[in-house]
């Protein structure tokens, strides 16, 4: 693409990325920082090239559309057990879409065998992201009584680090459907190592959630949260846990060892 061009390109991309962070905000899928980190996101896939940015728009729509797949269920089994509800703050955006947007970027920058390890460690984290947001959603509404992947205990539905068949499902489904549709763009030629990297991702974000991420306990309600102050409006305490580690920061490292995972096999 000619220098000349760039600006225009790039106002483009700003243009494509906040009118889908508005739509997104206005149907409450995004709170204000959500849609603002959104566009930043989205404005990095999108100069990295259009293929780059409509497999990011694949990955949002879709879980979007879980997320409200018997969302009166899922908000109740969750009530006072996550932190977060269905809208996604900038965080949570960050959390899921950074690592992508930044590998594309250097992908498209850099050049030789640089440049295919950098695009295939983008699109091994927005596999791990997609495995984990799928199987988070479907598992919290139909997975029953899931277990701890550290403990085998079973665990409230929604509970970080727990289990479940039908979350698994959804989770191997989430990598497959990134890598085919990845496959399909022209982005990447190996199915099975971005299946791989995705599964390898949200596993490792349970097995942190199980045991890295920050578990409270509500004395008055006599119940495990993740929430710092619990919906009954009491303080709660650790009981388990590192006090800095929180589901973003977890998510987070999730995608970058998906994008590692990838890398690795190009070695």
């Amino acid at each position: 693409m000619p220098s000349v061009s760039l600006p225009v390109h790039l106002l483009a991309a700003v243009l494509v990325a906040t009118s889908i962070a508005a739509i997104a905000w206005r149907a409450h899928s995004l709170s204000g920082s959500g849609a603002f980190a959104a566009i930043i996101v989205g404005t990095a896939a999108m100069t990295s090239g259009w293929r780059w940015g409509a497999l990011l728009v694949l990955f949002f729509i879709t879980s979007s559309l879980l997320s409200r797949v018997r969302r009166a269920r899922r908000e109740d089994v969750t009530c006072g057990i996550i932190a977060k509800g269905g809208t996604r703050d900038a965080a949570q955006v960050l959390a899921n879409g950074a690592v992508y947007a930044l590998c594309a970027v250097l992908s498209v920058t850099l050049e030789g065998l640089a440049s295919q390890q950098l695009a295939l460690a983008a699109l091994g984290a927005l596999a791990a992201a997609t495995a984990d947001t799928w199987a988070t959603e479907v598992g919290t509404v139909f997975g029953g009584m899931p277990r701890s992947i550290a403990t085998w205990r079973t665990l409230p539905a929604g509970t970080s680090g727990a289990i479940s068949l039908h979350g698994t499902v959804a989770m191997v489904a989430g990598a497959t459907f990134i890598a085919l549709s990845a496959a399909a763009l022209g982005l990447a030629t190996s199915v099975p190592l971005l299946v791989i990297a995705g599964i390898g991702g949200a596993l490792a974000d349970s097995l942190l959630g199980a045991t890295v991420q920050e578990r409270r306990w509500c004395a008055t309600c006599e119940r495990n949260t993740e929430c710092r102050i619990h919906d009954c409006g009491a303080a709660t305490v650790l009981v388990g846990g590192c006090v800095w580690v929180n589901n973003d920061g977890v998510n987070l490292v999730a995608t970058v060892l998906g994008a590692a995972i990838a890398m690795l096999g190009t070695t």
